[in-house]
Order: structure tokens, then sequence, then C-alpha cells
């Protein structure tokens, strides 16, 4: 195996490829064989895709690991199945976990729903409050946080965190999607598991649905034998396809970085905005943090308009460069209203009290040129202004 050090860009591009030989091919084929011939000794490795060890799953694991600095690396079928095999590998009946409460809503039902089945409880917290060790009970063996949150960008110190998890030998497990590694590496800061949806970020595409885990080898392997008997596993070509994404990701994120930094600046001084919120501002309430810990401030911004819901569903419906739709992490500029999507479960006040008011928007950034993603939101925010009640009190 290939460069598993060196900086961030050259891992991503060449970290895990077998060594050169003479006639191979340059790019990793895709191997889309469901079984390989076994050495009729019992020697070696049994290589089966439901395994999730076939060679196209062994080189984007080997990049993983080596891009978020882990001994080891798990692929799978989606981000929800890497969360769940993560979850079923550290908690059996009887645990408890304490969780973030801005945490995403798939995860919260498996929480909520999927695992209580199971005997396992869930306690939601605000690591932003000094008070949250207080959910930490004897039967804890995991704590889960999501940084930085969706969609408030929220950013925690996560030493204080992990240290409060191990004191009671609990386990830290990190939803590290809205960073990617280029961004933040939990495993740095004390986490024992970090959790990417790599349908975001690490694929970069929209054209591919995966997940990801990386950590120890005994935590990445324990997680592994769930998945093995769970079946979540991922698929060759979306192995290769998210292999050929990774290879640009440093590239990707500088641009994702740029265009963050540089039009949340645009939009904090827009009159039609009442809040911008982005990790890279002053504003905001964890920049100092998240100036310490982080290493860009990602593609990743949050607006609230001083209009409300009727404003917000002007300023997406006039929107023609930026793509009204879900996901997030991709080379093409997607929003959304979390009032329809993440959380539009919650009632309006339950999510006024989490700080998303209906006026609120998801951008996520692509990589267009920052000139002509200002000058499309700046048209929506002419025409969500100039909604029909404006047209009545202005005639």
């Amino acid at each position: 195996m290939m460069a598993s050090h060196g900086g961030l860009g050259t891992r991503a591009v060449h970290a895990g490829d077998p060594e050169p030989r003479p006639n191979a091919p340059v790019v990793n084929p895709i191997v889309p064989s469901t079984t390989f011939y076994m050495d009729p000794d019992g020697g070696g490795d049994l290589l089966y895709s439901r395994y999730g060890n076939g060679p196209n799953h062994t080189v984007v694991e080997a990049r993983l690991a080596a891009l978020d600095g882990g001994d080891d690396a798990l692929v799978l079928g989606s981000g929800m199945a890497a969360m769940a095999c993560a979850m079923l590998s550290l908690l059996q009946a009887g645990d408890h976990v304490v969780a973030t409460d801005a945490i995403y809503g798939g995860t919260r039902a498996l929480l909520s729903t999927e695992l209580t089945r199971l005997g396992i409880t869930t306690t939601y917290v605000d690591f932003f409050s000094p008070g949250w060790r207080e959910a930490i009970r004897p039967e804890t063996r995991v704590v889960l946080g999501e940084f930085p949150s969706n969609p408030l960008l929220r950013v925690a110190d996560l030493r204080p965190i992990a240290d409060a998890a191990h004191e009671h030998g609990a386990a830290l497990v990190v939803d590290a999607t809205f960073a990617s590694p280029f961004n933040f590496r939990p495993l740095e800061h004390g986490a024992d598991l970090v959790m990417h949806s790599a349908t975001k970020y690490l694929a970069g595409h929209s054209d591919v649905t995966a997940g990801a885990l990386v950590g120890s080898h005994a935590r990445v392997g324990e997680a592994r034998k769930r998945a093995r008997v769970w079946g979540p596993m991922l698929d060759p070509h979306a192995a290769w396809l998210l292999e050929r994404g990774m290879k640009t990701l440093s590239v990707r994120m500088e641009r994702h970085n740029r265009n963050g930094m540089e039009i949340s600046r645009w939009a904090e001084g827009r009159p039609e905005i009442a809040h911008t919120f982005y990790p890279g501002l002053a504003s905001h309430p964890d920049h100092e943090v998240a100036s310490r810990i982080l290493d860009g401030f990602g593609g990743m911004m949050g607006i609230e308009l001083r209009g409300g819901g009727p404003a917000a569903s002007r300023f997406v419906r006039a929107l023609r460069l930026a793509k009204v739709a879900p996901s997030l992490g991709g080379v093409e500029s997607l929003v959304s209203e979390p009032r329809h999507t993440s959380h539009g479960a919650m009632t309006p006040q339950e999510r006024a009290d989490n700080g998303i008011r209906d006026g609120f928007i998801r951008v996520s950034l692509g990589i267009e040129d920052a000139a002509d993603l200002i000058a499309d939101l700046e048209q929506a925010l002419v025409a969500a202004e100039d909604g029909p009640e404006q047209r009545e009190a202005a005639e």
C-alpha cells in the first residue's frame, strides 16, 4: 500500500493504492465479483463481497484511515448504516447513550425508536451548556456528538467531552460529516470512532450513497463484525465512485472553504438577513473554538431571513444557480429549508426553541465561482423582499 503519510492532498490521491507494477492500470479497476478463489488449504483471508473486503473496499478504507488518522476504516452502504453499526458494536440491552440534542434526524430516530426496542436508552443534552455531564450514568457506554452541527454549525472542543466520556468508561463517537477529514479529524481530539456520511464531501459529486467509520483496529473491527451480520456493505461500484471522488477532496474543500468564508461575509452585511450562521465569522458563538480546532470552516452556511417563512419560500423559488434539494457537500450549490426537511417533524415552536425559525435556510455552497453564487443569492433576496404583501403596501 502507498502513501499512508504525507499531506492530506497526497493521501487523498494515493493512500491505499497497491505498489505499481509494469502494465498495471493507474486507476484501480472496478471488481464486481461477489466471490473470489480461496486457498484449498484454508490459508489467507476469505474474500466475499458481503463481507466488504473486496479490492475496491480495501483501497478506499485504507485511504479513509490515512485521511482521518485512524488505524482502520469501514465503508458501508450509507451514513445511517455506519451510525447503526457503530451503535450496535458499542451497545447492548441496558446501556445508555448521551447524545447531542443538535443531531441529524435519522440518527435521532435510530436512537429513540430502534435502539429503545433493544433496551437501550438515550438522553439528549446541550454540549454547550456546562451541565451536560450530569446526564452521564454508570450505564452510559456512548457519548455521541455531531460537529459541526446541522444546521446551526455549532462546534465544541472535543477534548473535555472525550475526557468526561473516558472517565466513565464510555466511547466518544463523532459525526464529522459537515467537516470532512480535510477540516477536522476528531480522533486527534480524543474521539474513539468517527462517522461520515460519505455521500457528502468525501464522494463530493451527488452520485453515490455511502457511509464510513474510522478508528482503532479494535473499534472498527467490532463494527465490521456487526456489518457482516446485518449486511449493509457497500457495492463495489459505489466504492469505486467514492475512491474517485476522494482523490479531489483537498482541492474541492479548498474551494468550499473559500466560498464559505467569502459568501458568509457578504451575507452578514445584507439587510434582508437577520442572522448568518458560519463558524468562520466572529459573530458565530463558537468562532474561537472553531478557529482553534478546525483547519477550515467549510462550505455550509445558514441564513435566517427577516421576512420569516414567507420570505424563505419566495427566496428558494427565485434561485437560478443554486438548486433546491436535500443533501450537501457536492460540487453544486444546494439549498433547503430545515422546516421542510431535517427538522420537519418538529413544531414551529420546537424549532424556534432550538434556534431554527421558519425563515432559516441551509446553504451548501458548491465549488462554483463565488461572484456567480453571490449574484444568484442577491437576486433571490430581492425577489423574497418583493412579495405580494410588500407590493400591496407599496401601492
